[in-house]
């Protein structure tokens, strides 16, 4: 169990330019996520609260639940680099949802977003968070 811990927490890029390179990243993508779609989550427009596409059929309350997690809790995750991997896992799978099936016939150009998202999203999955994240220096710590 400790060997899989250490592997989802380790993320040395092996330069200090390229862990401080992902540093920024993180932080300026994990910014834009919250200041973008989760802060559209507290404000009224209209007089209603933002509408979240539902396209699994899932219980209302779930999905709305899993839409404002993955866009005002997830990026604080993002930005202290604390269980990057995991914590990225359900914004891809919200992002991904909203390419393959929401905007599915949608212009290239409103498509374009939940695209790079997703891409940028999956980059961090695959390189985490970097030496400069709290995965880092708890990974020390065991």
């Amino acid at each position: 169990m400790m060997e899989i811990i250490k592997q989802i927490l380790h993320s040395d890029l092996g330069s200090a330019v390229n862990n401080a390179a992902i540093l920024v990243f993180r932080i300026l993508l994990a910014v834009e996520l919250f200041r973008v779609h989760g802060m559209k989550k507290f404000r009224l427009e209209n007089g209603q609260k933002e509408h979240v596409p539902n396209p699994l059929h899932l219980p209302e309350k779930l999905n709305a639940l899993m839409a404002t997690f993955s866009d005002t809790v997830v990026p604080v995750f993002i930005i202290l680099g604390l269980g990057t991997r995991l914590a990225v896992l359900p914004t891809i799978g919200v992002t991904a949802i909203g390419y393959f099936v929401v905007h599915r016939k949608d212009s290239l150009e409103v498509r374009d977003v939940p695209y790079m998202y997703t891409l940028s999203l999956l980059l961090l999955l695959t390189l985490g968070a970097g030496t400069y994240s709290l995965d880092y220096y708890l990974l020390n710590l065991i």
